[in-house]
């Protein structure tokens, strides 16, 4: 087939997908700003933030990862035109969202001893403990806020959720500024401040984006008289069977780099500090693949519910293709400036801490080149992750998420991540390996069943 049979679906694939960039490259550029706000106050309070974040990354994967299972079956009904099918999808979707966030938030809150456990500095723990408390309880919107983004999405109005993470982000940036270093009369409260404006923000981003959705005709009927607790159990049975494995496969993605942040703890707060800015940076151009993952799980579960799998096929592929032109694109930026981006993380003019920050930026642009290295990996693990999404097969994919980087990827991040091997560097290897395992393994999955199912038309 030519190559322009996958390019032209480039203009619609970008239409579903730059929506969904936007939104989550708001919320990578808020931790980006808080992480430079946090790091002007020094580099114990930026390893705070990243220990705290670290026990949030974990239960937002099982959260967001179970939300996905909302769009194949919203996006398979939409092609359908079966409305009451969606309705039941989407309602079911928000109750077990809801309970969700709620035993996440629990989860979180009573966890927090475990971090005098793990040998992280004593000072980053005392600190990350009340700014923990704070974020814990924004679960529960946020959860429930995915519902609703998951729904959309499904319904490929994508830009919705964005113009609501658009505005929580704002919202988010005033009220950091103005609680974590004291402005306009306010009483200058640190990494708490951040927890705050976090917080409200996502208070705010969940009912505005209802308020969007219950405005426009599409959606309207969907998200308003929702009887909440009538529930049908096979629905339920369904959303907890595609949910549960699809919250495992981004659970075993996002643990293995929050054990990225714990190995760089025993290494002490100045690799630590290095880690999270890596990991800020990466996160940023890694929205852009989930973009384009979701516009894959999107236009896959459309063809599914067509029946259509050789066009089904064609358009992953154009999706695949991409994502690598994208993630070739951020490799080299990485390379070409990766001793001068970390700079931007901390101050060089403070003298009292210029030893460690300079140490600080030294870890973070080696960082950067392994990062660099695995930008493709990383884009064609989670696009393909989508289309399987979208063909609702999620069984096999958590199995090959568990063994890339648990199996591949843990062991070589702890093995060279020791501080008498190679350090920091050594723990971002283990990352490479177990993404381009992923990457891999996914893919060749996709291909076979795709060719099974259009032979079994055939």
């Amino acid at each position: 087939m030519q190559l322009k049979h996958y390019t032209k679906e480039f203009k619609y694939n970008w239409q579903l997908a730059a929506p969904v960039m936007l939104g989550m490259l708001g919320h990578t550029f808020v931790s980006f700003v808080d992480n430079i706000m946090v790091g002007q106050l020094g580099t114990a309070e930026l390893a705070a933030v990243s220990l705290g974040n670290s026990f949030m990354f974990i239960a937002m994967s099982l959260g967001i990862g179970f939300s996905t299972a909302i769009t194949p079956l919203i996006a398979e009904a939409d092609a359908e035109a079966n409305f009451l099918r969606g309705k039941l999808a989407f309602k079911h979707g928000l109750f077990l969202c809801t309970v969700l966030g709620v035993l996440l938030f629990l989860m979180v809150f009573f966890a927090k001893p475990l971090m005098y456990l793990m040998q992280q500095p004593v000072e980053v723990v005392e600190l990350a403990i009340p700014y923990l408390d704070l974020v814990a309880f924004s679960l529960i919107p946020l959860i429930v806020f995915q519902a609703f983004k998951q729904f959309s999405d499904g319904l490929s109005m994508t830009k919705y959720p964005m113009y609501a993470t658009i505005m929580a982000n704002l919202i988010n940036v005033l009220l950091n500024y103005m609680l974590i270093f004291g402005k306009f009369g306010f009483p200058a409260m640190g990494i708490v401040g951040a927890a705050y404006g976090t917080l409200v923000s996502r208070v705010v981003m969940v009912a505005y984006l209802w308020y969007l959705l219950k405005g426009k005709e599409k959606s309207k009927s969907y998200v308003i008289n929702i009887k909440f607790f009538v529930l049908d159990k096979l629905m339920l049975s369904k959303i907890i069977n595609l949910g549960a494995p699809s919250a495992m496969q981004m659970f075993f993605e996002v643990a293995i780099f929050t054990a990225a942040i714990w190995l760089s703890g025993l290494l002490g707060k100045n690799p630590q500090a290095a880690n999270q800015i890596a990991l800020n940076l990466s996160s940023m151009t890694f929205m852009i693949a989930m973009g384009l993952s979701v516009a894959s799980m999107i236009r896959v579960g459309n063809q599914k519910g067509l029946k259509n799998y050789f066009e089904l096929r064609r358009i992953a592929f154009s999706l695949f293709l991409m994502g690598s032109i994208f993630a070739v694109c951020f490799a080299l930026v990485f390379f070409a400036l990766h001793k001068q981006l970390p700079k931007l993380y901390v101050d060089l003019n403070d003298a009292e801490n210029l030893i460690d920050n300079t140490e600080v930026i030294t870890i973070a642009a080696k960082l950067l080149i392994a990062s660099a290295i695995f930008q493709i990996s990383d884009s064609i693990q989670v696009i393909v992750l989508g289309a399987l999404r979208g063909l609702q097969d999620v069984k096999i994919p958590t199995i090959i998420t568990f063994i890339s980087y648990w199996l591949v990827g843990f062991p070589i991040s702890w093995f060279f991540g020791k501080a008498h091997v190679y350090g920091s560097f050594g723990i971002w290897l283990g990352l490479l390996a177990g993404l381009s395992t992923a990457a891999i393994l996914l893919y060749i999955r996709f291909n076979y069943l795709t060719k099974k199912l259009i032979e079994e038309t055939l």
